[in-house]
């Protein structure tokens, strides 16, 4: 499925850390079990840092083994656990916690998360001179620099899934439902799964569309006899409440939705065969990069090859919508 660099030793480590940070996605578990036997192989100890960045700076850690990964793929979530620590913010600290790796002999870092963990990645570095390596560990596929993020392809098929089961509801009652999937900036679950679910309608932050066109389109729909009942998938947005708000201005043009807010369901359960395939290479290919002498990168897939992205171009460029893949999610119902 993919393609993976060959890569020549040019480095040894005694020891390495891995950590998982911000919010946990399907996949990771994965990655992790990738990171340790990879490691272990070469004969580097591993040592698994709890509640990501938080747990670093307490010296909340402990040396894995074999067994200690045994089992892990197909449970979501992290075994890891995960935080969001605003305290790594301050260059003081990101210092205190390299030379915490430093006190017990590890040499690198992989870190295993979002945009905002990956900041605290690139930042890590720069300043501290450890090495360190990050994954794309978030359900978005936000994330610039690779076509693929761990956790992006569970959470559609657990959306889809959901979407599904909602739409023998909305058939049942001829009532169109608003269906609220996650991505604050991004319409990359809501564009995927809009696709896959045959949704009448999709709207995503990249190009809102006015509840007046949406109201009009419904009501056409309903009186051609083409569209009595239906899916309107929705990405949540930054302000939350959004689903609420159209389906409100909906029922003042005369449309009665209803909504359903999917939540978090999105970011639990196993994990598809795809992201622990990813998952996994990506874990075992960050072992690789690191005793190949990179620092400062991403492991990413680009046209199913593994690659490597300076960790400095994931955090400074934003990855968008393809257009014409988020034209066609909006003209597919017509």
């Amino acid at each position: 499925m993919y393609t993976l660099p060959s890569l020549n030793v040019e480095k040894q480590y005694d020891a390495i850390a891995v950590l998982t940070s911000g919010g946990d996605a399907p996949g990771m578990n994965p990655a992790i079990r990738g990171v340790v036997r990879a490691a272990l192989r070469q004969g580097i100890r591993v040592f698994g840092i709890n509640r990501g960045y938080s747990g670093l700076i307490a010296d909340d850690m402990e040396e894995m083994n074999s067994s200690s990964v045994s089992n892990i793929v197909q449970r979501g979530g992290t075994i890891l656990k995960s935080d969001r620590c605003e305290a790594f913010k301050d260059p003081a600290v990101r210092a205190q916690a390299a030379e915490i790796l430093r006190r017990r002999g590890i040499g690198a870092l992989v870190v295993i998360g979002g945009d905002g963990s990956l900041t605290g990645a690139h930042l890590l570095t720069q300043e501290t001179g450890l090495d360190v390596i990050g994954l794309p560990g978030t359900i978005d596929n936000d994330i610039f620099g690779t076509d693929d993020t761990i956790g992006f392809d569970t959470a559609v098929n657990t959306a889809l899934e959901a979407i599904d089961r909602i739409r023998d509801t909305a058939t049942s009652h001829e009532r169109h439902f608003l269906v609220e999937v996650m991505g604050r900036n991004s319409g990359f679950i809501a564009v995927h799964v809009g696709m896959a679910a045959g949704a009448e309608m999709v709207i995503v932050p990249e190009r809102m569309i006015e509840v007046s066109r949406i109201s009009q389109e419904l009501a056409e729909s309903r009186r051609a006899g083409t569209g009595s009942s239906g899916i309107i998938v929705v990405a949540e947005g930054p302000t939350p409440g959004l689903t609420y708000r159209l389906a409100e201005q909906l029922r003042e043009h005369g449309q009665d939705p209803r909504v359903c807010i999917l939540g978090h369901i999105q970011r639990g359960g196993s994990p598809t065969g795809h992201d622990r395939v990813l998952a996994t290479c990506m874990g075992a290919m960050a072992v690789s990069y690191l005793q190949a002498g990179y620092d400062d990168i991403m492991v990413g897939v680009r046209n199913g090859r593994i690659l490597d992205v300076p960790l400095h171009d994931v955090i400074s460029f934003r990855k968008g919508l393809d257009p014409t893949l988020l034209d066609l999610a909006l003209q597919i119902h017509r």
